[in-house]
């Protein structure tokens, strides 16, 4: 039964047809028909006029076009075919002709190969060759002198025997001709010519087989391969290199690398000049598994660096700070500058006032509750024309810091007292301020013009804090003013002229600038804003600078009548735009070359705070760790939040807090800053339980939706005399308060029943006081304390009654109490509870 089982086939029809064998796997075959179908050609008609490569074939016939094409479309499409043929046709010549280029190259280069090795070979050939003509000639030279010694020495031994026979023979020889030393010339000529044929022909036959590779050439291991093309051309890039120089490998070069206390290995790499991935090897062989981004300790590091042929140089991170210009001045480059005087004194005894009589401004109507809580830094110039600078600053309490600071920057100290007051605390501190500070003293006796005013008690009272004034013959000036009237301002403004000229005040304004920021605050609009007071130089706009743990760029100068500057030069007070952040009052402003070195500098000095701070509040040992924590069971805090609107406010703010409380209760601040109240102090107060305080700032409208939303209570305050107050009532608050006890009666025990439901009732008779159901009670047997706690039932006969006064009966029975016995003494007391509050 054959494969096809008496069925025909399926074909194509009208293709040809062929078999092909198929293989499989175990030996199996199988032959398949297979039919090629031809391609239809199509014929144009006789009568169809003849189209250029086309284009027009569907278009004449609209019969034979596709269905849904226009004749645009297929006029487009037609040109677009034409097109592409010749397209096709021009890259197809191209191709031949680039093939055609390539080819002639690869043949000139080829000619160009063959030639030179061709030179080189003839070249090789002539060398050969006439070493051998060299050879040649010395070896027939060395023959023709060996065959004259020999003809010569038989010669000689005959004419020893027989001298007659030897000149015979002579005399015949010269009749023929020939020489008597050896053969004739012409054969001696002729054996020469043939040795010559036979080693020229040598030669040609070692040329024409140099090319060749024998078998026994390659196993005698002669003749060899000759150098490649490749080979060729790297031995003349050499040559070509080594006449220009190119290639020696450099010297090494040794530097000084500057290691600080620890370094990453990356930065290590990069200072020395070396792959990282060497560097790490050669830790590795120290048996250091570490990696480039990985920090090592400065010995290590040295280890390494002088492994690799450096020299390591020992630097210390705060030669970072060493880029500030700390030079002295020549005496030449100095020129006078204004006195800075810092107005100091009690609160409300007309500093700020006194101030503006001067500067004929209004400045104290501004201040919240009259009082000054800023360092405000102005300057004046006066009638004569002397240009002064002055500071004012808070006389309250909590702002000591902001005054000693206005004594540190200063040349001369003001001390304004009120001459209906006389000397009080803050004006004791600001003569201790100055006298630290070692700067002179002038004493203005203010509101001079009330009727109540008294200079005199003044100047008495300020010997006892060693200030002498020159009306008690010391040397401390003093006058008398008014704000109010203006009396006596032209003579203070006279002793503040004469003090600085006694002082020679000079400085060089062509230095980099160095001042103190005086005052800083974080402004809505304008970013961290910093009052600073050039001490030294001139502070540019443009010019980059350092101030404490911040850096930044000067983008605006801002005088003190709110005008815009280029430049600042020395004691003259400006509002400093473009720092990084907000300062702290009383850092010190340095300008610096670099963008780089400034924030290297502002990145150590807060590192090295962070540790500062860190140190501080870490507990030494163990010990003193669960001693801490055991104390601060016993206390309760008081958690708060501040924000201000300048610096210096929120420092004060800050230690007034530090200094309410007592062993029980105390106030922690748990975040304080500059600006205006956000969402993430709100996030910090909830997470707390702590109210937010606002010193001079509102919180912005998503902290209030926010604040709101989590029950966050924000307090704001203009007068810091409130905001301490209303602290230190809500940290009373948190003062357990204190029991107290009132005796209210006496009870002797007369008889004890026992009745069931009640237990032991004592029969009593109040023989003092009072006695009430609500008391506490304590029982006393021969005057001892045996129980205290307090009655379950208090009855006159047989009902149940609130008290019982002296002189009555009663009965009484214990709370949980029944040891009772007849002659026992009850004491009854009430207690009270009394509110504590801080001092």
């Amino acid at each position: 039964m054959s494969d096809t089982d008496g069925k025909k086939p399926l074909g194509l029809g009208g293709g040809r047809s062929g078999q092909v064998k198929q293989s499989f796997s175990h030996g199996r075959t199988k032959s398949v028909v297979v039919e090629t179908k031809r391609k239809r050609v199509v014929v144009p008609k006789p009568g169809a006029a003849p189209s250029s490569g086309g284009a027009t074939s569907g278009h004449g016939d609209p019969s034979r076009r596709p269905a849904g094409i226009s004749d645009a479309e297929m006029e487009r499409r037609m040109k677009a075919l034409q097109a592409a043929k010749i397209r096709e046709v021009s890259e197809a010549a191209q191709r031949v002709e680039d093939e055609r280029q390539r080819e002639e190259d690869r043949e000139r280069r080829r000619a160009e190969i063959e030639a030179k090795e061709r030179e080189d070979r003839e070249r090789e050939e002539a060398l050969r060759l006439r070493a051998e003509e060299e050879t040649r000639k010395t070896q027939a030279a060395e023959t023709r002198a060996a065959r004259k010694e020999e003809v010569r020495k038989p010669a000689a031994d005959a004419a020893a025997v027989d001298p007659a026979a030897a000149e015979a023979a002579a005399s015949r020889a010269a009749t023929k001709g020939v020489a008597v030393g050896g053969p004739r010339k012409t054969d001696r000529e002729r054996d020469d010519r043939a040795a010559e044929r036979d080693r020229a022909s040598k030669a040609r036959d070692d040329v024409r087989r140099s090319g060749k590779l024998t078998l026994s050439e390659a196993l005698s291991g002669e003749g060899g391969r000759q150098r490649s093309l490749a080979a060729m051309k790297r031995k003349q890039e050499k040559a070509r290199q080594k006449a220009m120089g190119i290639g020696h490998k450099a010297e090494k070069q040794v530097r000084d690398v500057q290691l600080p206390e620890t370094i990453v290995v990356q930065e290590l790499a990069n200072r020395m000049a070396e792959r990282a991935a060497d560097v790490v090897k050669a830790l590795m062989k120290m048996d250091m598994m570490v990696t480039m981004n990985e920090t090592i300790d400065a010995d290590t590091a040295e280890l390494v660096i002088e492994e690799f042929g450096h020299r390591a140089v020992r630097v210390s991170d705060a030669d970072v700070e060493q880029v500030i210009d700390t030079l002295d001045d020549k005496a030449e480059d100095l020129s006078p500058r204004p006195p800075i005087i810092t107005i100091m004194g009690h609160v409300d005894h007309g500093k700020t006032s006194l101030l503006d009589a001067i500067r004929k401004t209004n400045v104290v109507s501004g201040e919240a509750g009259g009082i000054t809580q800023h360092i405000g830094a102005y300057q004046v110039t006066t009638e004569s024309g002397a240009v002064l600078t002055f500071l004012d600053t808070p006389g309250h309490a909590a702002f000591t810091s902001m005054r000693a600071r206005g004594a540190q920057v200063t040349d001369i100290v003001v001390l304004v007292v009120a001459a209906d007051d006389a000397v009080m605390p803050q004006t004791i501190e600001a003569i201790a301020h100055a006298k630290a500070a070692k700067v002179p003293m002038i004493v203005a006796i203010n509101k001079c013009d009330k009727p109540s005013a008294n200079p005199q008690k003044v100047r008495t009272d300020l010997l006892q804090h060693e200030v002498v004034v020159e009306a008690m013959s010391g040397e401390v000036q003093d006058v008398e003013v008014s704000a109010i009237t203006g009396k006596g301002l032209d003579t203070l403004l006279e002793a503040i002229a004469l003090q600085a000229e006694i002082l020679e005040l000079k400085a060089n304004p062509s230095r980099a600038a160095l001042g103190a920021v005086i005052e800083a605050k974080l402004d809505v609009g304008r970013g961290p804003v910093a009052t600073v007071l050039v001490q030294n130089g001139t502070l540019k706009r443009g010019d980059i600078f350092v101030a404490g743990e911040q850096w930044g760029k000067v983008r605006a100068l801002i005088d003190d009548q709110g005008n815009r500057v280029d430049s600042a030069g020395p004691s003259v007070p400006v509002e400093v735009l473009g720092l990084s952040g907000t300062p702290e009052a009383g850092d010190v402003l340095n300008v610096v070359e670099t963008e780089a070195q400034a924030r290297e500098i502002a990145s150590y000095r807060e590192k090295t705070a962070r540790d500062r701070r860190a140190a501080v509040g870490a507990a030494t040992t163990l010990e003193q760790l669960m001693a801490k924590a055991k104390a601060d069971e016993t206390v309760s805090e008081l958690p708060i939040i501040v924000k201000a609107d300048v610096q210096g406010s929120a420092e004060a703010i800050v230690q007034a807090m530090e200094k309410i409380g007592n062993e029980e209760v105390r106030v922690r601040v748990l975040h304080y800053g500059v600006g205006a109240i956000t969402e993430s102090d709100i996030g910090l107060a909830e997470a707390s339980r702590a109210p937010v305080i606002g010193f001079n700032v509102r919180a912005n409208a998503p902290a209030r939706a926010s604040a709101n939303q989590k029950g966050v209570e924000i307090r704001y305050y203009s007068v810091i005399y409130d905001l301490v107050d209303d602290v230190k009532a809500a940290a009373s608050g948190l003062l357990k308060a204190e029991v107290r006890e009132t005796f209210i009666g006496y009870a002797e025990i007369k008889e004890v029943f026992k009745v069931s439901g009640v237990g032991k009732v004592a029969g009593c008779l109040i023989t003092e006081g009072v006695a009430r159901r609500s008391a506490g009670v304590r029982l006393l047997r021969d005057n001892v304390v045996i129980h205290e706690g307090t009655l379950k039932t208090l009855k006159r006969f047989k009902d149940e009654v609130k008290e019982v006064q002296s002189g009555q009966e009663c009965g009484m029975a214990f709370e949980n109490y029944e040891d009772i016995r007849p002659k026992d003494v009850i004491e009854i007391f009430e207690r009270e509870e009394v509110e504590r509050r801080l001092n």
